[in-house]
This record gives C-alpha cells, structure tokens and sequence, in this order.
C-alpha cells in the first residue's frame, strides 16, 4: 500500500531529493551558510519546510540555480524521478552573458585606470550624467 506524498518538506530534504546536491549534509551546510533563499527571502535552518509553488534560489558551481517546487518524493530516486520534481527556472548561459556584458564598462588589459574624462564619458554613455 503506497503512502501519499507530503504536502510539504524539510528544505534540505527537498534539495537532496531533487539531486541539487550529492549528499544531505551538503544542502544543509549551504543552507547553514545562509545561501538559499526561499521566495525571495534568505533562509539559515535546515529544518524550513517548503510547500508546492516555493521558489528557491541557491548556489551551485558557476551558476545560480531557480527552481520552482512542484511536487515532493519519499525516497531520492533517479534523476529522471528527481527531475519532476522541480522547474528549472534558471536563465540560460547566454543571458547571463548578456546581463554581465551590459553592467560593466569594458576596458582592454593594461589599459590602467580611467582618467576623468574617459570617466565622465564612460558615465554619459551610461546615462548617469546629464550631458
């Protein structure tokens, strides 16, 4: 006789189930350091429950990761099971290329630092100053 699925889960739980992390101990550690967010919100105990429709940000490496819980599971089961658990939220690489492109000024290596005319020049094609 099968049980019925949680309505909710222990956070560190959720993210070792859904395979964001190889072990529990490693989801709780990353939460303990205060790296997961939990709609928006930073979260530092292990033990917060999430329910269907959280959104958790967290880190992994070279990349932030955004799900979206859909569904909870008894067991860790195989990635394609763990996979429906979730919606990957996450922006492809190419707009993250994009965004970081468009938020740093670009300057060639061993250019130095800006003098303040190409500073202020930098600012107003940036809109910060007014002309």
């Amino acid at each position: 006789m099968d049980s019925p699925k949680p309505q909710s889960q222990r956070v560190d739980i959720w993210l070792w189930h859904a395979r964001f992390f190889k072990t529990r101990s490693l989801s709780s550690k990353v939460i303990r350091a205060g790296k997961v967010r939990l709609n928006g919100q930073k979260i530092t105990k292990a033990k917060t429950p999430v329910v269907a429709g959280d959104v958790l940000t967290f880190p992994q490496p070279n990349i932030i990761r955004i799900a979206k819980i859909l569904a909870f599971n008894h067991r860790r089961g195989p990635a394609p099971e763990a996979q429906a658990l979730y919606e990957d939220l996450t922006p492809p690489p190419e707009v993250i290329k994009e965004i970081e492109k468009s938020q740093v000024a670009r300057r060639d290596r061993g250019a130095g630092r800006p003098t303040k005319a190409e500073r202020r020049a930098t600012d107003r094609l940036k809109n910060i100053l007014p002309e």
